[in-house]
């Protein structure tokens, strides 16, 4: 036996470690020989370096986009805005956990009502001011201001006051106690912009600077040469296109013309993997897909109406034929089994059309027509997903009609303007910003149009709640609630599957949000 494979069976066997392992090959001269899984990252590959223009090819382009940070609705606008031109007080780092970026440090009083903020020295806007506490208060009033549209509100409307101590320093006065602040200070609308401006011309801290952008179809940017990051901003410049056909995406990586793609087909993601040349990266977080009924128009104002249909759904057979296994069930509710607070304990909805029957039965609808507006816009599957639960349904007796809606302008002609609707949800990191965002009364993303008197309650209450076991059980009695009475089905959740060319490197990405948590312009790298 070579003495390579001595060393390797005595790593396999447990006999050595694998620092051993490398020091005893190098030893002996063998590192040469050695299999790239064996060698460490920084002999495995050259770390990252600067140069070049990234491609990126995206679905989620609208006509309709803007750089306003409040009203980012998809993936194209939210890698532009977030993960290449913006920075927020607080990064999501690939474990999770939150981390400082234009924020310094912080620290809370122990009820969790008070929070001061360390502000960052030295960073520059685009346009060359300095940024403070000034722009900071003013970025996010951006989302507090009267009239305002932006997905934020529900956010930051618990905020009493923010007050500058000094230019480097904010103090936040909280209604309530929010121990999961710093989370909620991540959230992709939270950029900071340059006070006194109008924050949809894009002009912020971030890695890249705007240089064009045609909404729904190109943007381009270049490096900031001021950026505060040195470890960030590996790419001379980013292009952006908005490709929503997912044929026309894979195409365009198979080819050369683009280096980045997202949300990869499905049906044919095993081709990809055999390809040469292309790496396919999988992310499991928080995204989910829902179908959202407004439960302020009938008749999804019956709840016996959402139980029929969501009796009449096969989870199972809706995450191996739409996810092609790339996902879980989904339980009527948003969190996660990501999140620290899923209710795992919650018995699993099954499929049951002689529940959905009943209940359909119940609301005195049985024979009735519902129409379920879906577009690939929504998520990759959406139709399809949409056509499969008609056929389940209609073994309760449920009549389905699926109302295929055109891909543009989806997001501002069909979500919260039909009654029921496909839509695809990144998530959030923690419970009370899914909840806060998309089931709070009158929160601007609340697209089941929900008002529960005991969820709302309790979702002020297990913010505040600093003792674990208590805020669980609060957390766990919102799921039920939703799962029980919400107006939203939740059949899966699904990974993320994104593809690139194999000349594109990465650390581990971040599972908050698809392509590393937005922030692919900013974190990755040619290797060479």
């Amino acid at each position: 036996m070579s003495r390579l494979k001595k060393l390797e069976r005595m790593l396999t066997q447990g006999r050595i470690s694998r620092r051993e392992f490398i020091a005893y090959a190098s030893a002996v001269g063998l590192t040469a020989t050695l299999a790239p899984a064996w060698l460490p990252t920084n002999v495995r590959a050259a770390g990252p370096k600067r140069g070049g223009r990234l491609r990126m090819g995206l679905n989620g382009g609208a006509t309709s986009d803007n750089l306003d940070p409040g009203i980012q609705l998809a993936v194209m606008p939210q890698v532009l805005v977030y993960g290449a031109l913006a920075n927020c007080l607080v990064e999501i780092d690939a474990d999770g956990r939150p981390i400082p970026e234009l924020a310094e440090s912080w620290e809370s009083t122990p009820d969790a009502k008070k929070w001061i903020f360390k502000l960052r020295k030295g960073v520059a806007f685009h346009d060359g001011k300095s940024m403070d506490a000034d722009d900071v208060i003013y970025s996010i009033n951006w989302h507090r201001k009267t009239g305002t549209k932006s997905a934020a509100k529900a956010l930051v409307e618990s905020i009493l006051s923010m007050k500058k101590e000094d230019k480097y320093t904010l103090v936040f006065e909280m209604e309530n106690g929010n121990a999961d602040f710093p989370y909620t200070l991540s959230d992709y609308h939270l950029v900071v912009g340059p006070k006194d401006t109008d924050l949809a011309k894009g002009v912020f801290t971030g890695a890249y600077v705007i240089k064009d952008f045609e909404p729904g179809v190109r943007a381009f940017a270049t490096r900031n040469p001021n950026y505060f990051k040195s470890d960030r901003a590996w790419f001379d410049e980013v292009e952006i296109l908005g490709i929503n056909d997912v044929n026309a995406r894979t195409n365009a990586l198979k080819t050369g013309q683009i280096d980045i793609m997202n949300r990869c087909d499905l049906k044919t993601v095993h081709l990809f993997k055999r390809m040469r040349g292309i790496q396919v990266m999988r992310q499991d977080g928080f995204k989910h897909f829902t179908f959202a009924m407004r439960t302020d128009t009938p008749p999804f104002n019956n709840n016996d109406v959402r139980l029929a249909l969501k009796y009449a759904i096969d989870r199972e057979q809706m995450v191996k034929t739409i996810l092609r296994g790339y996902g879980r069930v989904g339980n009527d509710h948003p969190i996660s089994v990501a999140n620290r607070y899923h209710a795992g304990h919650l018995p699993q909805r099954q499929y049951d059309p002689d529940k959905a029957g009943f209940h359909l039965k119940k609301a005195g609808l049985a024979g009735a027509t519902f129409k379920l507006h879906a577009a690939e816009a929504a998520f990759k599957g959406a139709v399809d997903a949409g056509v499969l639960f008609r056929e389940q349904a209609a073994k309760a007796g449920i009549t389905v009609d699926v109302v295929r809606e055109p891909n543009d302008g989806y997001w501002s002609n069909v979500w919260k303007k039909k009654p029921w609707c496909a839509v695809y949800w990144g998530g959030r990191a923690t419970e009370d910003m899914m909840f806060s965002t998309a089931y709070a009364k009158g929160a601007a993303w609340n697209d089941t149009f929900w008002n529960h008197a005991r969820f709302n309650e309790l979702l002020v209450t297990a913010r505040a709640e600093l003792d674990e076991t208590r805020r669980r059980a609060m957390y766990g009695e919102m799921q039920q609630i939703v799962r029980d009475e919400g107006g939203v089905v939740v059949p899966m959740f699904s990974a993320d599957l994104a593809a690139a060319s194999d000349k594109i490197g990465h650390a581990k990405p971040a599972a908050n949000w698809e392509l590393d948590g937005f922030r692919a312009p900013e974190r990755w790298w040619f290797k060479s």
